[in-house]
């Protein structure tokens, strides 16, 4: 992993979007990560997974989700709001 990119361990639940939130901090930068319930379920080898199960599939897959969102941010595939989507 990058030194550079770090992750923090809080996770949110963005009710607006129906995603698990997740940060990045990168040069002194916050960066917002978001993935949806569909990748959770693929990382998983899942067919569903549900907003009560959200939190327990992200800690299963932690590490390949921040290697995701980690390759992103170098690429700088950023969306118009500045945040991460991993799907």
């Amino acid at each position: 992993m990058n030194q550079s990119i770090l992750f923090s361990d809080q996770l949110e639940w963005n009710q607006e979007l129906g995603v698990v939130e997740f940060h990045a901090q990168q040069a002194g930068m916050l960066i917002v990560c978001l993935v949806g319930l569909e990748k959770l379920a693929r990382l998983n080898d899942l067919n569903v997974v549900t907003k009560e199960l959200a939190f327990e599939c992200f800690e299963a897959v932690r590490f390949d989700l921040e290697e995701i969102a980690e390759s992103l941010i170098e690429d700088e595939a950023f969306d118009e709001q500045g945040r991460v989507i991993v799907n």
